[in-house]
């Protein structure tokens, strides 16, 4: 692997412990950072409640030239900071990856409005049965769905309340909200997409609409996986890093 600086970025409701398993596979030697988005965790919220505000808020602390992974909400912002700080990425890995996490009239690749709807609502009055949901969903059509739910609940935000909850809110906002299509042209850089063929949250057939609209993309679907390849695939994960790395 080169020299090159590492940046993850997790997903929704989740923290950066969540990569472990996949930067020890790695065992680069790179410098790592793998920062807490906005709101989780001790990190401040952004100064606005849309995905490009997150972005501007993330990009300030990361390096330059850097080998970028994002996992769902995570890989939307990586997307995001490609197009927009180009300087900053030199390959992106977009693992459960999606340019518009909501279905519509000309997007079937999505959830349905009516299930996300559901989530910003019951997360509202019942944030922990919701995250748990959640969590659930993320494990759907992985056969290592039974060891894969204690590693996503070790991974979560812990009872986040107050300020933290709020934070949370608004990133189900922007999963709701945002769409990334126009932009995708504009990332230039290559692009590794890992994408288990199970995902419940991110069908798979919105990894493969990236891999083509893409300018220098390449799709990786995983057999048996499903939105958690990091952490049920992580030996795979980390091969494809690897190459897209040295490439």
């Amino acid at each position: 692997m080169n020299a090159s600086p590492l940046v993850f970025l997790h997903g929704w409701a989740m923290t950066p412990a969540v990569w472990q398993p996949l930067i020890a596979r790695l065992n680069s030697g790179n410098a790592v950072f793998a920062p807490e988005l906005p709101g989780h965790g001790g990190a401040p919220a952004a100064a606005s409640a849309i995905l490009q505000a997150w972005t501007d808020a993330i990009q300030a602390a990361l390096p330059d030239d850097a080998v970028v992974t994002g996992w769902s909400l995570g890989a939307m912002l990586a997307l995001d900071l490609a197009a927009r700080y180009p300087h900053k990425v030199s390959r992106l890995a977009l693992i459960g990856a999606s340019p518009k996490f909501v279905s519509s009239a000309d997007w079937p690749c999505g959830l349905p409005p009516d299930t996300v709807s559901s989530f910003l609502s019951g997360y509202v009055a019942e944030p922990q049965p919701t995250l748990r949901r959640f969590l659930a969903l993320q494990t759907l059509g992985d056969s290592a769905r039974r060891g894969l739910m204690p590693m996503l609940e070790q991974s979560q935000q812990a009872h986040p309340e107050g300020r933290a909850q709020r934070a949370l809110a608004v990133g189900l906002s922007i999963l709701a909200e945002a769409d990334l299509r126009p932009s995708v042209a504009q990332v230039k850089q290559p692009v590794q997409l890992i994408h288990g063929d199970g995902d419940a949250l991110m069908p798979v057939a919105a990894a493969q609409w990236l891999a083509q609209a893409l300018p220098n993309a390449g799709v990786e679907i995983v057999s048996g996986s499903g939105h958690a390849p990091l952490l049920s695939r992580p030996d795979r994960c980390a091969e494809l890093i690897r190459a897209l790395a040295h490439d």
